[in-house]
């Protein structure tokens, strides 16, 4: 027996009405009968088309605001009847059960309504329970029955039918699809819900996602990858529209995140740019312009900028475009661009260049998933952080006015960096940065030996870290880490405390005639 399977009875059921009615048309025009519901049914109506409303299938009106409509067994079971199967086609026959060869829903905008601030019962209202329970029996019928759920795969379908009928292939195709979008959509309602309720981790947690890209591999060549957009927008490269350049791949789209999240943490009124090599900044800064703050930016490692991505907090000016495409860059990525910008960027047809629109805020909520082997580690994003108001010093010297904006400024920035991370920061620019080192003390010392190297690379006369204040994700365990950054030429530090050591590591700052603050927060990142 042939797989192909005509189309007699199509079930259209449209949240989302775009291209529905061009789409009727043209089943019309191939002889299918169409069934619709509610505001569908009206619409097409409305367009000449002949079409039976489900009510006059099902015997019973629409009913409590239009919860109850489809759920019942002369629609279920036009859905679930296997053709071939005798019990059911009895079945059928006995019932006045008509067969329904396709059903073409997209589920309320759900999302879209927590996406757009709607308070909790109009969230509850836009939960569909009918479309998800025609998918699901649609596609657990896909030998027989073909079940569209979105509106890209329109034209895929018409084809089909105007060559007879639909393929077992095609069919399994869309009933996985199907699938998967009434997966996502549980998921995106389950995790809204958990969130409402406050509940933080609750006992089953579902995730789900569309595709937004699909990548030529993943971190290396022999990886298959893609990348999906979450149920939560938020401003970044998987809302960014790119407007030049060769395809992202995987390691762009995450360097290119982790690029722009930092610059989100920036004051808003501040030009900030970001340099990011393999997901660790190296080099971070403010400046007067968007230009200076690349320019100081790429100051402090000149030589791990290259091949990296580039994220401005402000508009992307000529300037700037002329100063980054001296250099060989990957990504540009920022919330708007002007028209010289872009002509600048141009000339460059392999760098590519997003623009989100906006910046995300950094310290909303959201989840952090990392698999490991048998499950996921689930996590809310580190969304922590400190003012002035909210340290400690607890050496004798306090810091002068330019330290504590340099701290606070350095302690920004280490929250985006590897553990175990030590950031030298003078005048609002990283000077030396430290990333992913097992030691907290090599990684104060490859911090200082890459200000040196930046001091040789632009003709200083002396290590840019000399002067500079030092950042620490996590706590010095030893008085070790701090002397060697004081050795490096910093004067002040901050760091979360809390070791069993910190007297030990207190008296050594004021020793060595150090300021230093508690922040009582980490910043781990793994």
């Amino acid at each position: 027996m042939s797989d192909v399977k005509p189309v007699h009875r199509a079930l259209l059921s449209v949240s989302d009405k775009d291209g529905i009615v061009a789409f009727a048309e043209k089943l019309v025009a191939l002889g299918v009968e169409l069934i619709s519901t509610g505001g569908t049914a009206a619409l097409l109506a409305e367009h000449g088309l002949a079409v039976k409303d489900v009510s006059e299938l099902t015997g019973f009106p629409e009913m409590m605001d239009g919860r109850v409509k489809t759920l019942h067994p002369m629609v279920h079971g036009g859905l679930l009847a296997i053709r071939d199967n005798q019990d059911h086609q009895a079945a059928m026959q006995a019932h006045a059960i008509v067969p329904i060869d396709l059903l073409v829903v997209n589920l309320y905008p759900f999302e879209a309504t927590v996406a757009g601030g709607g308070d909790y019962a109009a969230c509850v209202e836009n939960i569909d329970i009918g479309g998800p329970a025609m998918i699901r029996a649609a596609a657990k019928n896909h030998e027989d029955v073909a079940v569209l759920i979105d509106n890209d795969d329109y034209d895929e379908v018409l084809a089909a039918l105007a060559e007879g009928g639909t393929t077992q292939s095609l069919r399994r195709r869309l009933a996985q699809k199907a699938y998967a979008r009434t997966a996502a959509y549980d998921a995106a309602i389950s995790n809204w819900m958990a969130g409402a309720l406050d509940i933080a981790m609750p006992p089953y947690r579902a995730f789900g996602g569309k595709l937004n890209q699909a990548l030529r591999y993943g971190e290396n060549p022999h990886q298959q990858a893609g990348f999906y957009a979450g149920d939560k927008p938020r401003k970044g490269v998987a809302t960014a529209r790119q407007i030049q350049g060769k395809a992202l791949s995987y390691n762009n789209i995450n360097d290119t995140d982790a690029a722009f999240e930092l610059v989100s943490e920036m004051d808003r009124d501040a030009f900030a740019c970001a340099i990011i090599k393999h997901a660790n900044p190296c080099g971070v800064a403010l400046g007067e312009t968007a230009a200076d703050a690349f320019a100081k930016a790429l100051r402090c490692d000149p030589v791990s900028a290259f091949g990296g991505i580039i994220a401005m907090n402000q508009k992307l000016d000529a300037p700037t475009a002329e100063a980054i495409s001296d250099i060989f860059t990957e990504v540009i990525i920022a919330p708007d661009a002007d028209k010289a910008a872009c002509e600048i960027i141009a000339a460059k047809k392999n760098l590519r260049l997003l623009l989100t629109d906006g910046l995300p805020a950094p310290h909303d909520d959201g989840l952090s998933v990392r698999n490991v082997a048998g499950g996921y580690l689930v996590q809310n994003r580190d969304n922590g952080h400190i003012g002035i108001d909210d340290v400690s010093c607890v050496t004798k010297r306090q810091p002068s006015a330019a330290e504590m904006q340099d701290l606070l400024f350095a302690w920004r920035v280490a929250k985006h960096v590897k553990s175990n991370a030590i950031v030298y920061v003078k005048e609002q620019a990283t000077v030396g940065i430290g990333a992913g080192q097992m030691s907290r003390l090599d990684s104060s010392r490859i911090a200082a030996r890459k200000s040196a190297d930046a001091a040789e690379a632009c003709g200083a006369s002396a290590p840019l870290a000399e002067g500079s204040v030092v950042a620490s994700d996590a706590f010095f365990p030893f008085a070790d880490g701090l002397l060697s950054a004081a050795q490096a030429g910093a004067t002040a530090i901050i760091q979360p405390g809390g070791s069993i050591r910190d007297e030990e590591v207190i008296a050594a700052a004021d020793e060595a005639g150090l300021a230093m603050l508690f922040t009582g927060m980490r910043h781990f990142r793994h």
